[in-house]
């Protein structure tokens, strides 16, 4: 059969920090530039097998035969022990999806899976190209290279659940039908969460199959009514289709993009911070301080909402007028002072929470670098994305705006990465551009 592949992107959530982890709160995601793709092509054998092979990392690769279990649930084993529950989760959940379609067919699967640069440290790292395409390749397994926080297991099992729901669907598969990226999203959320042991906000895989959205979280209660795929007595594939057919996850996702004449500049400040313990002691903030702290929340949320209004606002009105005084540098229009006090709203409860709960959710050196970053002509707002913390900056400013680093020390931490914010999710591409890198 011929080969077919396929791409999604990463992510940054630049409003919605903590509060998207509820399901009454609305986010803004933007996908970003920085993709990962999957080629996968497939035969009939009399042998049922799947291979995953990630030639950047060491050439890693992942070889699973497919049998049955005691409950007639689909199951793949690892050949050699090695163990990717990213990987395994998605092949399993896809495949049980599917049980009935296969019935007793055996295929021969390989998915060969490719990183852009901005998903891990370049460090160490050699380049590949063809006339299409360029990609990093590292002498360390994908365990031991860093990654940058973009969501790279989201979009790893999201391109993956595209290239095994394409074998299975055939010519019906097409990533610009609604419903089938409905599906898709379906079954990469099931695996994610599974992959990861807990179920997740969710809006990194949504991201990566919507594109940039206005996103509003599913109930956990979904994937956790999932029966343990260890129990006797249960058909996991029949429990697994009602959940993705036959149930309404309740999830927004609403296309929404930065208006004409703006762009989204991303910097890797180079600290870390750890966003599960962030989360994890935000949370302790919010129930020692409730009902005080959901006045934090909801002022957050009048920030988030008055934001995307904004943005909304400049989408649907001639904003060359309004880029122009961006560009100068003194923003008086109502919309654009809109904007930045929406951020500043949000900023300003994010360090009531950094304060009183102990946790650097926007730290002093970020403060620091945020208000002096307001000051450049051209910058329409700046935040930190996502959980916060000292891993990141976003800034939104005009098309021809170059941010001056080189002469000042504020920004000796801070890389600008080489991203761009995109509007779709799942994208097919061509699989020749894949081949003979050089």
């Amino acid at each position: 059969m011929g080969k077919r592949a396929f791409s999604a992107p990463g992510k940054a959530l630049l409003v919605g920090g903590y509060l998207v982890l509820d399901p009454k709160y609305q986010s803004y995601v933007v996908a970003l530039s920085s993709r990962m793709h999957s080629v996968v092509e497939f035969k009939q054998r009399d042998q049922f097998r799947i291979k995953v092979i990630s030639a950047q990392f060491d050439n890693d690769t992942w070889e699973y035969h497919i049998t049955y279990d005691a409950q007639g649930n689909l199951i793949a084993q690892e050949d050699n022990q090695k163990n990717n529950p990213f990987v395994e989760k998605t092949i399993f959940n896809v495949l049980n999806y599917f049980k009935d379609t296969i019935n007793d067919i055996k295929y021969d699967i390989t998915i060969e899976i490719f990183s852009d640069s901005g998903f891990h440290s370049k460090d160490e790292s050699i380049t590949k190209e063809n006339d299409k395409r360029k990609f990093n390749f590292h002498k360390k397994t994908i365990t031991k290279v860093p990654k940058t926080g973009l969501g790279s297991s989201a979009c790893l099992v999201t391109v993956l659940t595209s290239a095994l729901v394409s074998v299975f669907m055939g010519g019906k598969f097409d990533v610009q039908n609604d419903s089938i990226l409905l599906l898709t999203h379906n079954l990469a959320q099931v695996a994610h969460c599974q992959a990861q042991g807990k179920v997740g906000s969710g809006f990194d895989v949504a991201a990566a199959t919507f594109g940039s959205i206005l996103y509003q979280r599913f109930s956990p209660d979904l994937i956790n009514s999932l029966p343990n795929i260890n129990q006797v007595d249960v058909d996991y594939s029949n429990e697994l289709r009602k959940l993705i057919d036959e149930t309404d996850w309740n999830f927004t996702h609403k296309r929404i993009r930065l208006p004409k004449g703006l762009r989204l500049v991303m910097g890797d400040v180079k600290s870390g911070s750890e966003t599960t313990k962030m989360v994890a002691k935000v949370k302790q903030w919010y129930q020692e301080n409730y009902p005080r702290s959901e006045d934090v929340y909801n002022s957050i949320n009048e920030g988030n909402m008055k934001f995307i209004e904004a943005l909304d606002t400049l989408n649907n009105i001639n904003s060359d007028g309004l880029v122009n005084e961006i560009d100068s540098g003194i923003i008086t229009s109502r919309v654009l002072v809109d904007a930045r006090a929406a951020i500043e709203q949000i900023r300003k409860n994010f360090r009531i929470i950094t304060n009183e709960g102990n946790v650097d959710v926007e730290p002093v050196v970020q403060t620091q670098l945020l208000d002096h970053v307001l000051n450049e002509k051209g910058v329409l707002t700046a935040m930190i994305p996502g959980a916060g913390g000292y891993d990141a900056i976003a800034i939104i400013v005009s098309e021809k705006c170059q941010i001056q680093t080189s002469t000042n020390e504020i920004f000796d931490n801070v890389t600008f990465l080489d991203l761009k914010q995109e509007d779709l999710g799942i994208l097919e591409q061509k699989p020749e551009d894949y081949e003979n890198l050089k």
